[in-house]
């Protein structure tokens, strides 16, 4: 489990944007990186859109943002279209980065248990250090959270 305070894990993984996105080759930037179940499902939507509101916000402290779930590129393509994302979403699909991170965890619905990704956040600093983790996260109001917490 990655905690703050550690170096967060590195990794490649592709993009909505047809390219591969390196953590280490975002040093000298803070990134924030948020893991998410599915794309186009409501709780994932709620929070994709404010991430593309508050993106301003994130630039002005210029902080990457980063959407991680494990869908294909083409599912990310079609989401990021459909709702006019304005961030990369990267495809985890061997769920690697999601373990990772100890996000991959088992889930309960409605007595169901099933393997999914836990919603969460990490905030990374310039050097590759996790300085802020949120676990757990309610989708409404988490972006704007974020935001203010940079900008403090």
């Amino acid at each position: 489990m990655v905690e703050k305070g550690s170096m967060a894990p590195d990794f490649s993984l592709p993009s909505d944007d047809g390219g591969t996105v390196t953590l280490s080759a975002l040093r000298g930037s803070k990134v924030v990186l948020y893991f998410y179940p599915k794309d186009d499902t409501p709780g994932c939507t709620v929070e994709a859109c404010a991430f593309r509101d508050t993106l301003p916000r994130f630039d002005g402290v210029e902080a990457v943002v980063l959407g991680v779930s494990p869908d294909s590129v083409e599912s990310h393509r079609k989401f990021r279209d459909k709702f006019g994302l304005n961030f990369r979403l990267l495809a985890d699909e061997d769920r690697a980065v999601c373990e990772a991170y100890g996000v991959w965890k088992e889930r309960s619905l409605y007595g169901r248990k099933s393997m999914g990704v836990e919603r969460s956040t990490f905030l990374i600093d310039e050097r590759g250090r996790v300085v802020e983790s949120w676990r757990k996260v309610k989708a409404e109001g988490h972006a704007e959270k974020i935001a203010a917490l940079l900008e403090s």
